[in-house]
């Protein structure tokens, strides 16, 4: 992990993801993996995750976590 501005931390950043608009009514965030994983970690980020009951998904080079406990059902 490369270092962060002083100011912002590994949990401040899961808090500011999880605080906005969307998270908080159960929409869905999207993140680059390579953010994630340069900024808290892959195993940071799926812990936080599932603490919250949520589900997320990895597509290409993004993370997509739906922020609610529905069933994720692919479509076919």
């Amino acid at each position: 992990m490369s270092t962060l501005p002083p100011h912002l931390t590994p949990d401040l950043w899961l808090a500011q993801i999880f605080a906005s608009r969307e998270a908080r009514t159960g929409g869905v965030v999207k993140r680059q993996v390579r953010d994630v994983e340069r900024l808290v970690g892959r195993r940071a980020f799926a812990r936080e995750v599932a603490r919250r009951g949520f589900q997320a998904v990895e597509n290409g080079r993004h993370f997509v976590v739906f922020c609610n406990d529905a069933p994720v059902r692919p479509l076919r």
